[in-house]
């Protein structure tokens, strides 16, 4: 249960936290921004889109996309690109402002209990990477594989230190380790580090692994990727377990190096590899721009990641990657996201750990070999053929215009074909009139969620539309909405209510109406509230033409108010049995009807 006095503490601490929060400095911290008439403009960093439409008002301190309708304040900005919570959001904006935040009961029980447990499992997975780091260097002769193996690898002990790599030398240490530091068996399991065999006896998760720490972008150790140095039939490497701390498919090795290289510079492009050494590799040769997968397909959650960071991505997988299907397939996802998708080529049999060895300008001439998604997929096509061969040569080309009929443009298609034709000797115009030939798969339908339906059926509703214009004229402080009251507003739809009622409470109080204020009284997911919000950019509240609109719109709900009143008032009058009922209703009726025809006037 809550406690009254640190309620009032931690809302003293929220409006000092706003106060000192500029919501433009933190959005600029995540998206390029650039001032245009009173706002900030971005494309959204929530949807793909081409032409900006995310604004940034400073002075309410919010934010509002006219594409995907998301909007908030700093904290619920930082919740959506984050990923995170409500509190989790306020200490990371608490750190930025230098602020402690006040600890009580502010959580549900649930959440105070799912945040101890985090805690306690962020210690142990920071002092297990100790432990491993410890073994590297400590002189023991179990740790010299992994020594000679890193020095094989041309590590140099300064990227070393600042990867954190470690080694576990047994099965048996960590836990004992971990034992006597006094965390608890049942933290230990749920950290992921440690597991349990048949007989009950806790065993090293990393046991004689050459360890990878993986850091998250607050700079966290949440979880491991250890290698096994001698040949095993499967499972060289095996990662850390899904915890509180860490899922894999949300995560990117070197993150959280990459968040800072953003701080000291602009990000053009990110560099994607898939392992750890890869990685590791290329940021010694200078291409700190790199991040790893966790050794699975990528996901549309690492999309979201990476579109905090750039709008470019460069695939550079090993040479073996061409024949990669499901894995060339994959990379849509990236484009889906907003991404800019190029594959670089590497040469047969090599990975990019293996040029950047050789020097950073062969890896260099790599990456200005990269071509688009399509490009690739037929230059991969063509691994898996011999061109020599005519049966061959025929598949290949079946095959190839498949891809090719995938272009979003005929300009793309002829490129494409061009290329075809130099490769197969086939003339451009039978290939053209082949491709014309190849079913393209239909799109699936998409079915609109039924809220959105109901928006699409409703928005355009007079009634709705004149009761937006007037919410949005009383909440941006309109010069010509100040002598309209919205108490008088004949308002049903729940939002309406909540807007009117909190516009109504400041001017009572002659306090500022804050827009922003908003966001922590109504859902967070309100497209009525966002349909009014728009209503604030360009010059929709301003002007005579702005005025006449409010006007005619508070006309038009004091209309529909009479109206409905006559209609009520018309069937009690059919109902009623007694004369001076009857008397007094059509009394009330007659004042209606004036009422109707003097705002017909108007």
């Amino acid at each position: 249960m809550n406690d009254g006095r640190f309620d009032n503490e931690f809302s003293a601490f929220l409006r000092t936290l706003k106060q000192k929060t500029d919501i433009v400095e933190v959005i600029k911290s995540y998206v390029a921004l650039d001032r245009k008439g009173g706002n900030y403009w971005a494309c959204c960093p929530f949807h793909h889109e081409k032409t900006p439409s995310f604004a940034v008002n400073e002075g309410e301190q919010f934010y509002h996309c006219f594409g995907c309708q998301e909007s908030g304040d700093a904290i619920k900005f930082v919740q959506e690109i984050e990923s995170t919570d409500f509190m989790g959001a306020v200490r990371i904006l608490a750190a930025r402002a230098k602020m402690t935040v006040p600890e009580g009961s502010f959580d549900s029980e649930e959440a105070a209990r799912k945040r101890k447990k985090r805690d306690a499992i962020v210690k142990i997975v920071l002092d297990t990477a100790r432990f491993y780091l410890a073994n590297l260097y400590s002189g023991d002769k179990r740790a010299e594989v992994y020594l000679k193996y890193i020095q094989g690898r041309g590590l140099a002990p300064t990227t070393v230190k600042k990867f954190g790599l470690g080694a576990s030398l047994d099965y048996n240490a960590l836990p004992d380790y971990l034992l006597k530091k006094g965390y608890s068996r049942e933290d230990m399991l749920d950290s992921g580090v440690v597991a349990e065999n048949d007989k009950g006896r806790l065993y090293d998760q990393q046991g004689e692994r050459l360890v990878f720490p993986i850091i998250n972008a607050f700079d966290e150790v949440v979880g491991f990727s250890g290698r096994k140095l001698e040949k095993v039939k499967f499972g060289k490497y095996k990662n850390t377990p899904g915890t509180l701390l860490f899922d894999k498919s949300k995560t990117l090795y070197n993150i959280n190096l990459l968040k800072k290289l953003k701080r000291e510079q602009p990000i053009n492009e990110v560099i994607f590899v898939e392992g750890q050494m890869d990685a590791i590799s290329l940021y010694q040769a200078g291409f700190k721009n790199v991040v790893a997968t966790m050794g699975t397909a990528l996901t549309r959650e690492q999309a979201r990641l990476i579109k905090r960071y750039t709008d470019n991505v460069l695939i550079s997988y090993d040479g073996d990657f061409a024949g990669q299907n499901a894995d060339v397939r994959g990379l849509d996802i990236l484009k889906e996201a907003g991404l800019s998708v190029r594959v670089v080529p590497m040469p047969e049999g090599k990975d990019p750990d293996d040029v950047a060895r050789e020097s950073a300008e062969a890896y260099q001439a790599c990456l200005d070999k990269a071509m688009p998604v399509i490009d690739y997929r037929l230059h991969a096509l063509e691994r898996n053929f011999d061109l020599s061969l005519t049966a061959e040569k025929r598949q290949f080309i079946a095959e190839a215009l498949k891809i090719v009929k995938t272009a979003e443009s005929e300009s793309v298609k002829e490129e494409l074909l061009k290329k075809l034709r130099d490769r197969t000797g086939i003339t451009y115009h039978a290939l053209e009139r082949d491709l014309q030939n190849v079913k393209k798969d239909a799109p699936a339908e998409v079915e609109l969620p039924k809220e959105k339906i109901s928006e699409a059926a409703t928005g355009t509703d007079k009634k709705r539309k004149a009761t937006r214009f007037i919410l949005a004229a009383k909440l941006f402080s309109a010069p010509y909405a100040s002598k309209v009251s919205v108490e008088e507003l004949p308002l049903k739809d729940e939002t309406h209510i909540v807007i009117a009622h909190y516009i109504a409470e400041c001017e009572r109080k002659g306090e500022r109406i804050r827009p922003s204020e908003l966001f922590e009284l109504l859902d967070e997911k309100c497209p009525e509230f966002n349909a009014i919000l728009d209503l604030n950019y360009g010059d929709k509240l301003t002007g005579e033409i702005a005025e006449r609109f409010f006007l005619d719109s508070v006309n038009t709900l004091q209309k529909e108010a009479i109206e409905e009143e006559i209609t009520r008032l018309n069937g009690k009058y059919a109902q009623a049995t007694q004369e001076e009922e009857r008397k007094q209703i059509a009394k009330q009726l007659s004042e209606c009807i004036k009422k109707r025809n003097a705002l017909k006037k108007n």
